[in-house]
């Protein structure tokens, strides 16, 4: 990228707009992993409801002003996601790191960049009335793959790196090294804000290697029934010994990373 590319870019990130809509993208975060975390619990609990961020949209469509709070949160996405695409191509700035760590850091800024625009886009759908399902469109895009040259390999390739993030954001909660991003308090509320980001980060890990896993399970039976979303995930805990209560330890977590999100637009590292 070029020194004038890499300055204008740099001026974007560094611009108050930009980074208080970013700090508003980590509270719409929380917002919508509160949400999943309520559903989550109300399922261990014998109760119905869609545990992924589709479902969470669509609880929040059936809320009063719910389509006004959809497009709130939908530019508050994406506007995080934009932060995370600019952070990524400043990569290397001030970092004296080899070039696999550069772009191990890019690789890592664009990834999330993706996932807080796709957020944002299925937000924006909900809000004008379309009804996605997670799981259906994992089964799908599965069926997709497997019927690709080495397609199984590709699939189980995806859910590998599903598994490995979910392995990360683990982790990043029990070595505590999420602090790098966030300024934590003193005192007491460091303590608070140190032990829902531990219990948070460790529950969506979880959340994550569990879908991973469906992935791999899909891609070496060449099933893609087997392969599912978050929902999916649940569902497959939920079906283990000690079910109800194991899904119920990761809405409370899910629930303690959200009210962490909330914390982090107030001190994120931006």
């Amino acid at each position: 990228m070029s020194d004038g590319m890499k300055a204008a870019a740099r001026e974007a990130q560094s611009s108050t707009p930009v980074r208080v809509l970013a700090r508003g993208g980590f509270a719409a975060n929380g917002v919508v992993h509160l949400v999943i975390g309520i559903i989550v619990l109300v399922i261990a609990f014998g109760g119905r409801g869609e545990s992924d961020q589709a479902g969470a949209f669509k609880a929040i469509a059936a809320a009063p002003l719910g389509y006004v709070a959809l497009w709130l949160l939908a530019v508050l996405l994406a506007a995080l996601g934009v932060w995370h695409l600019i952070d990524g191509l400043l990569a290397d700035r001030g970092r004296r790191d080899s070039d696999t760590k550069k772009w191990g850091a890019r690789i890592s800024s664009w990834g999330q960049a993706l996932v807080f625009l796709t957020l944002a886009v299925i937000a924006a759908a909900v809000a004008l009335g379309a009804r996605p399902d997670a799981d259906d469109s994992a089964t799908e895009a599965s069926r997709g793959v497997l019927t690709l040259p080495f397609g199984a390999l590709l699939l189980g390739a995806v859910g590998v790196g599903i598994g490995v993030a979910g392995i990360v954001f683990g982790v990043m909660g029990v070595r505590r090294s999420f602090r790098n991003r966030v300024t934590i308090p003193a005192g007491g509320l460091g303590t608070v804000v140190t032990t829902l980001g531990v219990v948070g980060f460790v529950a969506k890990g979880v959340a994550l290697l569990i879908v991973g896993v469906l992935l791999i399970v899909a891609a070496v039976r060449v099933d893609p029934e087997a392969a599912g979303g978050l929902d999916a995930a649940i569902q497959a805990l939920l079906d283990v010994t000690g079910g109800p209560f194991l899904v119920g330890l990761v809405g409370a977590g899910l629930i303690a990373y959200a009210v962490f999100c909330f914390f982090r637009a107030r001190y994120a590292r931006l």
